[in-house]
């Protein structure tokens, strides 16, 4: 299997979200890939630039940061569908994308779409985000490091004939990154694409991870019917994968995020989280995860309860008071 590691740059309406096409708010502008073998040596690299047909008047941080303009987009560029058409060809049939952040894969498909081109990626779309990977490895894996921070930080040369902000020379240099990590440990890591969902209960996912378990749910028309689904609102272990007795049940931190603790009898204590997400299409859907929690984690979850008890106490009582 090969690594496809790709960037996009893309423009937008230069009246910003209130000149956005619904569904549409960035238009690709340039596509910039690398390929690398199995044992992350680059093989080949793809780019090419992408005549605007939407947005065709450059925003001006578009313009700040990329240094792009109009002229050179509608000399050198081509129609979307026939760079898209190259790049899958290039690609070829047995490969992973890899992307330094989470956006790139969504936007791509967007514009597939709105183009009417067929996508042609398996569902669920894996790949790997190689800015969490970098953070995983090297930080908390909370902290997104920029890519040239990243480059920096690695010692990596950077070549003045390769600046940062376009598309090839994003994704050449965040190959160079994949290449002299310490994959191994990080390689089981998997990020999943929600641009498409699943449609049907039988298609929503469960996927597993060293130390923890994801599932990604179908849509909703509201977060109360997510909620209220029992598939979702399961606790499952993310060592047997049983379906496991809640200690203290779901309740909210805030209108995005519910926590609740499970025990199994085999594994002990399984922090899960329930996190709402909005879809594509309007909707809801649900990305539940579970872990392994020690006593202490367990504590911070029982406190955080007992605090969001009385949190919604003293809200009922100002609501009755200003009802008086």
């Amino acid at each position: 299997m090969n690594y496809i590691v790709f960037d996009l740059e893309w423009n937008q309406s230069p009246k910003g979200k209130e000149g956005a096409i619904d569904h549409f708010p960035f238009e690709i502008i340039e596509i910039g890939a690398v390929k690398l073998d199995e044992d992350r040596n680059q093989i080949g690299e793809f780019q090419q630039l992408i005549s605007p047909t939407v947005y065709t008047q450059i925003h001006y941080k578009i313009s700040e940061v990329t240094h792009m303009d109009m002229e050179t987009l509608r000399r050198e560029g081509i129609p979307f569908e026939k760079a898209m058409k190259h790049f899958l060809q290039w690609c070829g049939k047995d490969y992973r994308f890899v992307t330094w952040g989470s956006m790139d894969l969504t936007e791509l498909q967007r514009n597939m779409v709105y183009y009417g081109l067929e996508i042609p990626f398996p569902m669920p779309l894996l790949y790997y985000d190689l800015q969490k990977l970098y953070s995983i490895l090297y930080h908390d894996g909370k902290e997104k490091l920029s890519l040239d921070q990243a480059v920096e930080n690695l010692e990596i040369p950077i070549d003045e004939k390769k600046p940062f902000h376009h598309a090839l020379d994003d994704a050449f240099y965040t190959g160079q990154i994949m290449s002299r990590m310490d994959f191994a440990p990080v390689k089981e890591f998997f990020s999943m694409d929600y641009y498409r969902l699943p449609e049907t209960d039988e298609e929503q996912v469960m996927l597993s991870f060293p130390g923890y378990t994801k599932f990604v749910s179908k849509e909703f028309l509201i977060k109360e019917e997510a909620l209220s689904n029992k598939r979702v609102s399961e606790v499952m272990c993310c060592l047997c994968r049983r379906i496991l007795r809640k200690k203290i049940r779901w309740f909210a931190v805030n209108s995005k995020l519910y926590v609740c603790l499970a025990v199994c009898p085999e594994h002990g204590l399984i922090r899960s989280k329930i996190r709402i997400k909005k879809s594509e299409s309007g909707c809801v859907f649900v990305v539940r995860t579970a872990r392994l929690a020690d006593d202490k984690e367990a504590e911070a979850i029982a406190e955080k309860r007992n605090e969001v008890k009385k949190r919604r106490i003293e809200k009922n009582k100002l609501k009755k008071k200003s009802i008086v």
